[in-house]
């Protein structure tokens, strides 16, 4: 089930009838997302897969799942801003119920990847789905 945010993001997508307004919209969303303090950017916070660098820092706020994130990629930026719509602030227990995949099927964003960001967006979620079950 997606939270309330990443909905917004699909009513957004249906409304961008051209694949690059959507395209557009996701880097944007990439865009306003806040620099990764630099001391985040350890290899305990890397994620592994992605051809781009990416960065996934996570923790618990009252069994609350939260992360940020960042990359060097712009479009990849904006997949960590779907992300984060799609899972921050859920409780940890429910991080795993979501089917990210289908959520994203939704956005026809599988589509639209290439193969190795793709491959990418399944370690980001890897790592998310991994970590929310640990803190």
């Amino acid at each position: 089930m997606a939270s309330a945010s990443f909905e917004e993001v699909v009513e957004d997508f249906e409304f961008l009838e051209d694949w690059e307004d959507r395209y557009r919209l996701v880097i944007e969303m990439g865009k306003a997302l806040p620099e990764l303090d630099e001391g985040l950017k350890v290899p305990a916070t890397k994620v592994d897969g992605c051809a781009s660098q990416v960065w996934l820092h996570t923790w618990s706020e009252q069994d609350v799942f939260r992360f940020i994130g960042e990359s060097d990629a712009m479009i990849v930026r904006g997949l960590i801003a779907l992300l984060l719509r799609l899972y921050d602030g859920l409780p940890a227990a429910d991080v795993a119920n979501v089917d990210a995949r289908a959520e994203f099927a939704r956005l026809g964003l599988h589509d639209h990847l290439s193969a190795q960001r793709s491959n990418g967006l399944r370690a980001m979620i890897a790592r998310i789905q991994g970590r929310a079950s640990t803190v």
